[in-house]
């Protein structure tokens, strides 16, 4: 069975206003948390405040337990797209300097080598 794909966009659609589904995305992956707020055992106000957004970095820092991953995978809905899953917002969030239009090649420099500028 193929998962549904969801952008980024219409995930963050789902952040629990005006009654609407909570999802959070880990990993790329599409979740569905909003019957599991209230017996989230950090309360509810952890994954509120990832609501409609990706959450795995607060996921992973905490270092939940493999119990708690496998619960995590019985609320699966789907899965992000491709242009948006982390690998490639990582390669859109690099931002580029024109070099020709800032005229000034020691600051991109340092940008990119702290030890290049003198």
């Amino acid at each position: 069975m193929e998962l549904a794909k969801y952008s980024l966009k219409e995930v963050a659609r789902h952040n629990g206003a005006d009654g609407e589904a909570i999802w959070i995305v880990v990993h790329d992956m599409v979740y569905d948390v909003t019957s599991y707020m209230d017996k989230h055992p950090g309360g509810r106000e952890l994954i509120e405040e990832y609501a409609g957004q990706d959450a795995t970095r607060g996921f992973t820092e905490v270092g939940h337990s493999s119990d708690a991953n496998r619960t995590l995978k019985s609320f699966l809905v789907g899965e992000l797209v491709e242009e948006d899953k982390m690998s490639n917002r990582k390669k859109k969030d690099v931002n580029f300097v024109n070099v020709k239009a800032t005229g000034d090649r020691r600051r991109f420099l340092s940008v990119l080598c702290f030890k290049c500028v003198s």
